[in-house]
């Protein structure tokens, strides 16, 4: 049986890839936005040196209008690259062989595989940061959303999975809403500052150019929009490592989000519900939280992609055997992964549906225990610490014996009757009154989130 020839379209997307990556970061990370990104670097290299008077203008002209990536085939250039462990090599000849004698020897003057490689991954991720920020835009607004609307939905704090003390849902959003802030805006530095192009020759000396190297090097920054580097860096992989690891806090945070949704939904817990609920493969009645587990399952991929990307730091000499070529996929794959995870936890939060009266009922399921610590802590003013103490601890084992709630056990014990009225009984076991500086903390969260979402307005598109 002869096997189908697979298209590039479906080698691209795969059966898997859905589900992690969006459509629109598979296009801005995919092959073809790597070889346009190339094409960008030859062109604006060649325009660069036609600005300093190196290159005759209707060369260069020539040759940038060429760079078009629809007049060349990318399955070639991918099948031939693996004879030189690069793709700049065959495609540097199939531009050569598109243009004129004259302009034929113009083309990738000065420049080295590296360089092209490396500027188009700087490109390629401006691009897919943008994307990026403009997702975790949204994530932030739906996170500010929840946090207003729910800043008095009483709900379980929990610790170690077990319930500890009364929180609200709109303080649990605006932890979320501030670690989404702070996670971008170190993303967004990195975009704004640390996205350079590679410009450096053979071994970083721009010897072919002469004494004009420098000058080619910042006219070529310019034209790309990107930072002019002090040197050019090879070797010195440091913007890499930073983009990776402010992606990784990125894809970290969202996890987080995700597996607070994945926990609140199960059918126990019943406090939260994804607004479109995955179905089961055998089971009619699952409701599975299936935005959360697509967030999580990128997000526990990050950090291997992290990993050897900071492993390819140390490289030899001016140039890398291996180390650099290491790093091209899973740079590609990290700016896929945490771009669509944004993406599905915008959409995920912004259908989330929260059961206010579950959250309450969990709340109750203690008995009142949640509220212990607090009644110790006002017993305490009457008898000291330690009988305190072991007053709650024997009224708490009365509650799960008898199956009654704290406040039961506190108006029916004559100690503590003959310490506290029973207004004060009542008022202590309240869990909305013990929730200290949370509706501050919301308040404070969504001060920082607007003076964010202003700084930030107009410039990454958030």
């Amino acid at each position: 049986m002869t096997r189908p020839s697979s298209s590039r379209s479906e080698t691209a997307t795969g059966l898997f890839t859905p589900t992690f990556v969006t459509e629109r970061f598979g296009e801005s990370t995919g092959p073809r936005a790597w070889l346009a990104a190339m094409l960008e670097f030859e062109s604006a290299l060649v325009l660069a040196q036609a600005d300093v008077g190196l290159v005759p203008a209707g060369a260069a002209e020539e040759i940038s209008r060429r760079c078009v990536v629809d007049e060349f085939d990318l399955d070639s250039i991918a099948r031939r690259a693996a004879e030189s462990a690069t793709p700049v090599i065959p495609l540097v000849k199939d531009l050569t062989g598109r243009v004129g004698t004259e302009a034929a020897g113009y083309v990738h003057r000065g420049a080295t595989s590296q360089d092209v490689v490396d500027t188009a991954a700087m490109l390629v991720a401006r691009d897919a940061l943008r994307l990026s920020l403009d997702e975790l835009g949204v994530v932030a607004r739906e996170c500010a959303r929840l946090a207003e609307e729910h800043r008095n939905t009483l709900m379980t704090g929990r610790t170690l999975l077990q319930q500890a003390l009364p929180t609200t849902f709109g303080r649990k959003a605006a932890g979320w809403l501030t670690a989404v802030v702070e996670a971008a805006d170190g993303l967004d530095r990195v975009r704004r500052d640390r996205l350079a192009v590679q410009f450096g020759g053979p071994v970083g000396t721009l010897a072919t150019l002469g004494s004009h190297g420098t000058r080619v090097a910042a006219a070529l920054a310019g034209r790309l929009g990107l930072a002019e580097p002090t040197l050019p860096w090879h070797t010195d992989r440091t913007r890499v490592a930073e983009l990776a690891t402010s992606l990784g806090t990125v894809a970290g945070t969202l996890g987080n989000i995700a597996l607070d949704v994945e926990l609140g939904a199960q059918t126990e817990v019943g406090e939260l519900t994804e607004g479109r609920s995955g179905g089961s493969s055998a089971m009619p009645h699952k409701r599975n939280p299936v935005r959360a587990v697509r967030v999580t399952a990128a997000a526990r991929r990050v950090p291997g992609l992290v990993a050897t990307l900071l492993s390819a730091l140390p490289q030899e000499h001016e140039r890398a055997a291996g180390a650099w070529q290491s790093e091209w996929e899973p740079f590609g794959e990290l700016l896929r992964l945490v771009g669509s995870a944004a993406s599905t936890t915008g959409e995920m939060l912004g259908e989330l549906r929260v059961d206010e009266d579950r959250m309450r009922s969990n709340l109750e399921l203690s008995g009142g225990l949640l509220l212990a610590e607090r009644v110790s802590t006002a017993l305490s003013e009457h008898t000291g610490p330690g009988r305190a103490s072991e007053l709650v601890s024997e009224l708490s084992g009365r509650v799960t014996r008898n199956g009654t709630t704290l406040r039961a056990e506190l108006l029916a014990d004559e100690t503590t009757r003959a310490l506290l009225s029973e207004r004060e009984v009542m008022e202590l076991t309240e869990p909305g009154d013990y929730l200290g500086s949370a509706d501050e903390f919301v308040d404070r969260a969504l001060a920082t989130y607007t003076s964010w979402k202003e700084k930030t307005t107009g410039d990454s598109g958030l």
